[in-house]
């Protein structure tokens, strides 16, 4: 709603600043890409005015965005040098993090203006993205020149590490170092995922299934089938399960190459969007059990403390839950243990500031009351003045002031005075926090008896605050940013019954 408020504001700030009817294309353009105008809202606005734009130019300023999208997006990739035959990569990362690795072929590739590098060893420990846990990162290093690993993704059955440093005149041969704290903080995340699976499918029910996820070194994010939001004694079930698992420091069961028959009598969980062959790799923690190609922690202890930071819908059916584990869910619980004692600090209240809270939540209700006492009485007096004030203009009882209520007293004074005088022209103003509004009533004997309509009125006096607005026959308000065009907004409505 901000957004579309600051796009009403530029329109109507360019409609006043263009003396003649047609808008240039490239302005129009603006508003589209920056506001989410679309271009035949903007045309229909336009035409209110009289005005129209250059669509010849806003298409030219459109295809000139899309030709820079396709080439941020796009990826240049020069042949691969290939300095060995080998088909295929052996990862070794499951049990070490460093290892004396060969490469066997490169390329060059251009990607949003950068140029990087793509790497193929014969074997690495770095983990290629893959059922949701990020690539790797680390370094390589050759003949004392190190080069980094900025990630680590799967292509076909080659391993790529993508680096920012040419291997040309390096070496073949390279000094393969994982980092060890990302992998580490992954590990917590990713093995936390498995303990989180399964104590919503124990506290949630079986139709629980996980639907995706994403495990990087600072937090993890799940995805898993659920009809309905979960509530906060839920999260808290959740929360309480996975740190007892975490607890019990239960110790990593790994299986490789088990036969998919095997894996299934052992109750393995497939996951959700992958791919799994005739042999496939079993994670076990506890009761815990799936099926699973990432990297994991040793034993559950070693994930430290898992917290849950929101939990939401993301498609129908289909919630999302994220969450920390280790010094990030501590950093969490500490944050809010700090934010709480700063509250008891305002509040003077160090051992109860439950009772103190309830305590200013009643006085606030209480000063409330009295404010809207004190306005009730305020719009009565006021509603009497601006009776005296009231002048006739071709038989119609005309009424223009600027005056300091909210909104919302402004129309009920209006529907007041609809009824009590009539004929009736009333144009009510105010200016609160650097905003203008400005609203129009009318009685129901002028919109029936006359060309007089309220959301009219108010569109054109719109133009003076810098804004825009509507409403009905009989009663419209707009809102503006410029509170100085209130006098001429008010002059303008006099003008208006004058020339009838």
């Amino acid at each position: 709603m901000r957004t579309l408020s600051k796009g009403m504001d530029r329109i109507s700030e360019i409609i006043q600043k263009t003396d003649g009817k047609e808008i240039d294309g490239e302005t129009v353009f603006e508003l589209y890409d920056t506001y989410g105008f679309p271009a035949d809202l903007t045309a229909l606005i336009l035409s209110e005015k009289g005005k129209f734009y250059n669509e010849e130019a806003f298409e030219k300023a459109l295809e000139r965005q899309k030709n820079r999208s396709r080439k941020d997006s796009a990826v240049a990739a020069g042949d691969w040098i290939v300095l060995a035959d080998a088909p295929s990569t052996e990862f070794v990362g499951y049990d070490i993090l460093q290892d004396t690795i060969e490469l066997v072929r490169y390329r060059e590739v251009e990607q949003k203006g950068k140029k990087l590098f793509h790497l193929v060893f014969d074997k690495t420990p770095f983990y290629p993205e893959g059922g949701g846990q990020v690539g790797d990162k680390g370094y390589i290093e050759s003949n004392g020149k190190r080069l980094s690993i900025e990630n680590t993704y799967r292509e076909n059955n080659l391993i790529v590490h993508v680096s920012k440093n040419s291997p040309e005149g390096v070496g073949s041969q390279f000094e393969a170092v994982v980092s060890a704290r990302d992998r580490n903080s992954t590990e917590k995340n990713h093995s936390a995922t498995h303990l989180l699976h399964h104590a919503l499918r124990a506290i949630l029910g079986n139709h629980v299934e996980q639907k995706g996820s994403l495990v990087e070194k600072n937090y993890l994010r799940f995805d898993f089938s659920h009809f309905s939001k979960m509530s906060d004694e839920e999260i808290r079930k959740v929360e309480l399960q996975v740190n007892a698992m975490v607890r019990r420091n239960l110790p990593l069961g790994e299986f490789r190459k088990v036969p998919i028959s095997k894996a299934q009598e052992m109750g393995a969980m497939a996951l959700f969007g992958e791919k799994y062959g005739d042999e496939v790799r079993v994670i076990q923690f506890g009761d815990s059990v799936e099926l699973c190609g990432g990297t994991h922690v040793e034993a559950t202890g070693e994930i430290g403390f898992f917290k849950i930071l929101s939990e939401g819908s993301v498609a129908a059916g289909i919630r999302r839950i994220e969450a920390v584990t280790g010094e990030a869910a501590e950093g969490e619980v500490f944050g809010e243990i700090d934010e709480l004692q700063s509250i008891k600090e305002k509040l003077k209240a160090p051992k109860s500031p439950g009772k103190a809270v309830e305590t200013l939540l009643l006085k606030q209700a209480e000063l409330e009351q009295e404010i809207a006492a004190l306005k009730a009485d305020k719009a009565k007096g006021l509603k009497s003045a601006l009776m005296a004030k009231a002048r006739e203009i071709n038989g119609v009882s005309f009424i223009a002031e600027q005056v300091e209520l909210d909104p919302a007293l402004i129309k009920d004074i209006s529907f007041q005075l609809r009824k009590e005088m009539s004929p009736l022209f009333l144009v009510l103003a105010t200016a609160q926090n650097n905003k203008a509004t400005v609203s129009v009533a009318l009685s129901d004997e002028i919109v029936a008896n006359s060309s007089f309509n309220s959301g009219k009125i108010v569109k054109e006096l719109a133009s003076f605050i810098q804004g825009g607005g509507g409403g009905q026959p009989f009663f419209a308000t707009a809102g503006g940013k410029n509170p100085a065009g209130i006098s001429q907004a008010l002059k303008r409505a006099e003008e208006i019954l004058s020339v009838g």
